[in-house]
């Protein structure tokens, strides 16, 4: 009994000394890993989606300097605002610490615009959505539609199994009087044959095995027009 009555309290006591004695790295809460943290999309604010811009300075005749907005975003350090002329598809990129960016762009030009976030912790970047607006110009009463965005067929997609496509696109316009939109398709990319007309967003079209360009032009109640780029799809 003496023997056993030992035994249990040599074992009582090493667990206790173990329980109360220093534990290993791996024991320690290291708390948040802020290294994990990843940057958030910022909500763009100026100039808004589908707006007429007209709080610019004017640099010259065809030149304004306008303070692009956004809101801040957690956990990032700085901010790549990507700014596209739509009449050119040219793109210029600046970045900012802050949550705003003077820059300077054409006057009477349509654009569209997003900001990445980036953080110095992660890899990870985070994009806002997509703005459209018209930066204002000197004289102008209506406005062209913005160039129409494709939505299917996806840009580069791969279809088999078919003699007909749906085309759909999204258009608008600051001045909201589009009329219709003329569709121009071929599989020579360098000359497109308009297939009609519609009041529609959407026009379906007979194909073959082939690959297929298209673009839309989107026309106003004013006679303004524009064009959007030209997509692409494969028919297997």
């Amino acid at each position: 009994m003496k023997l056993i009555y030992k035994s249990s309290l040599i074992i009582g006591l090493f667990f206790i000394i173990s329980s109360c004695g220093g534990g290993s790295d791996s024991d320690i809460d290291p708390g948040p890993d802020n290294t994990n943290l990843t940057p958030q999309a910022a909500d763009l604010v100026f100039p808004e989606n589908n707006t007429e811009c007209n709080e610019g300075v004017t640099v010259s005749e065809t030149t304004s300097r306008v303070t692009f907005k956004w809101s801040d975003a957690e956990n990032t350090d700085s901010y790549e605002v990507n700014i596209k002329n739509l009449n050119t598809n040219t793109s210029t990129k600046v970045i900012s610490d802050t949550n705003q960016a003077d820059i300077v762009i054409d006057r009477g030009t349509p654009y569209q615009w997003f900001v990445i976030s980036s953080s110095e912790s992660s890899n990870i970047k985070a994009r806002s959505p997509i703005a459209k607006f018209y930066n204002q110009g000197e004289g102008v009463k209506n406005y062209a539609p913005f160039p129409a965005d494709v939505v299917i067929p996806e840009r580069g997609a791969s279809i088999t199994g078919v003699s007909t496509v749906r085309l759909e696109w999204e258009g608008s316009d600051v001045d909201n009087d589009i009329k219709e939109y003329e569709i121009f398709i071929g599989t020579d990319k360098a000359s497109l044959a308009s297939i009609g007309k519609t009041g529609e967003t959407f026009m379906n079209t007979d194909v073959t095995a082939n690959t297929y360009y298209w673009q839309v032009a989107t026309h106003d109640d004013a006679d303004n027009s524009s064009e959007s780029e030209i997509f692409e799809f494969k028919i297997n």
